[in-house]
């Protein structure tokens, strides 16, 4: 009898088109499900709790799936390790409730983006990060990440994942703190729109070097209808860093 596992996943997402399956296409998904099917694993999906796009990474993003597997977790770990490709990790394995779903069971997301503000590249770096220059002003940039929290309609900061979806989201949190030579911007919410982050990313550093409007985050989610935001953060910076559940 098949038992629910539920999975917590890390990745460098550089050489990935994104968590979704796509044929023909190097996927997380792609290479997690060929991965169960080296330990025997018979079913033919696996879910996640969210998806990330092409060069996106995670830290804790949450898999699950159905396996009849007659070993401890502890066994099926190292196993899942053992065939995974070197920039996928389980780093967390359990069983769980046979109806327990990553993506709609979850309470919240978090994502954090990583910005370098040098005029050098650094190429330790510059896989997790977006470099920008000039100079930021960090104080400026926190004012108007306050604009974000509570439930608003982020159509003019993101597209729905199928058509028709709703825009309206929750942000709980906002925070900027400084990692060594790293800036980095925590985002806390129920759900994010398909590049929402990467928008609200790529506004916040125009308002931090003077290229935008202090207000400019604000107008978008006070005219949700208007004209979309233009430009998208590089997807290098971003990262799904933990999803919270009951």
């Amino acid at each position: 009898m098949s038992d629910r596992f539920r999975v917590k996943l890390a990745y460098d997402g550089t050489d990935f088109h994104g968590s979704q399956y796509q044929p023909e296409l190097r996927t997380v998904q792609g290479e997690v499900e060929k991965a169960l099917r080296k330990l025997a694993w018979k079913e033919k999906t696996v879910l996640f709790a969210g998806r990330t796009d092409a060069g996106v990474h995670a830290a804790g993003q949450v898999i699950a799936f159905d396996f009849e597997w007659g070993h401890t977790e502890k066994k099926l770990h190292q196993a899942i390790n053992a065939v995974l490709p070197q920039d996928i990790s389980a780093v967390q394995v359990s069983r769980t409730e046979s109806d327990f779903h990553p993506r709609y069971d979850a309470l919240s997301r978090e994502y954090q983006y990583q910005i370098l503000c040098s005029p050098i590249r650094n190429p330790l770096q510059e896989r997790f990060v977006w470099r920008v220059w000039p100079e930021l002003d960090v104080k400026l940039m926190r004012r108007a990440s306050r604009s974000l929290i509570g439930s608003h309609d982020f159509a003019a900061l993101g597209n729905p994942h199928q058509p028709g979806g709703s825009t309206v989201r929750k942000i709980n949190r906002t925070a900027w703190k400084k990692e060594g030579e790293v800036l980095v911007f925590k985002v806390i919410g129920n759900a994010f729109l398909y590049h929402m982050i990467r928008r609200i990313a790529i506004v916040v550093i125009k308002i931090g070097q003077g290229k935008a409007q202090p207000d400019a985050l604000k107008s978008y989610l006070s005219n949700p209808s208007g004209p979309p935001s233009q430009g998208l953060a590089p997807a290098n910076g971003l990262s799904l860093v933990e999803v919270r559940y009951e």
